[in-house]
């Protein structure tokens, strides 16, 4: 793939420096001289000293043959505004931002950034996942905030445990993706049944999340 990342710091350096190793075609655009220095010296990139928010040094990067544009930056309203660029301007299919703000994360979504990536929000995820905080983790959004993908931990109590695929009523919009139990990942049939300490892999609406918790693990009183 040919990629773009706006914003040469920690995180563009090291994106970069992983995606080199994957034989992507790699470009970054930073305003700092100094770090654009630092990527060409070690990494086999092209670098472009100047603001991505400009559309004259998108251009100079190849944003016209880009099929994925980065914005990693350390300020939210710049890493919008280059992702509204590449797709209102320069037609891009795909758009990566990073979210400094958690606060911001909504609107990105509404605005049409593809993937918007909330650090914070993905360290809490992983916190809440390794030190089991909850039976729910919401593990990403994407189609802009309205669908989230999510993981389940269903306990000895669950009403769904010792029941068939086929017999579990699941919320609209609502597909359960995969089971792990174990070492195994199990991609659920109707006639699969669950099992305690079984963890659900689900997709969902945003707005069905609750719903489908109460299905799968039952209304907390």
């Amino acid at each position: 793939m040919r990629i773009i990342i706006v914003g040469g710091g920690n995180v563009g350096y090291y994106l970069a420096k992983r995606l080199t190793k994957g034989k992507h075609v790699v470009r970054v655009i930073e305003k700092n001289k100094e770090l654009c220095e630092k990527i060409a010296e070690e990494l086999d990139v092209i670098t472009i000293n100047g603001d991505g928010c400009d559309t004259k040094f998108l251009e100079e990067a190849g944003i016209d043959k880009a099929d994925v544009i980065a914005a990693v930056t350390g300020h939210d309203e710049d890493n919008l505004v280059i992702c509204q660029l590449a797709k209102e301007t320069f037609g891009i299919k795909r758009t990566v931002a990073r979210v400094n703000d958690s606060r911001n994360e909504h609107s990105f979504n509404e605005l049409g950034v593809d993937v918007p990536i909330d650090s914070t929000a993905i360290i809490a995820k992983i916190i809440e996942e390794e030190v089991s905080f909850k039976d729910f983790v919401n593990l990403m959004t994407f189609k802009r905030g309205k669908l989230a993908i999510v993981r389940v931990d269903l306990a000895e109590e669950s009403p769904v445990c010792g029941k068939q695929v086929m017999d579990i009523k699941l919320p609209e919009d609502s597909v359960l993706v995969s089971i792990i139990r174990g070492e195994d990942v199990i991609i659920p049939k109707g006639t699969t049944v669950l099992k305690p300490q079984d963890d659900i892999i689900a997709i969902t609406t945003i707005q069905n999340e609750q719903q489908l918790l109460d299905a799968l693990i039952g209304k907390i009183q």
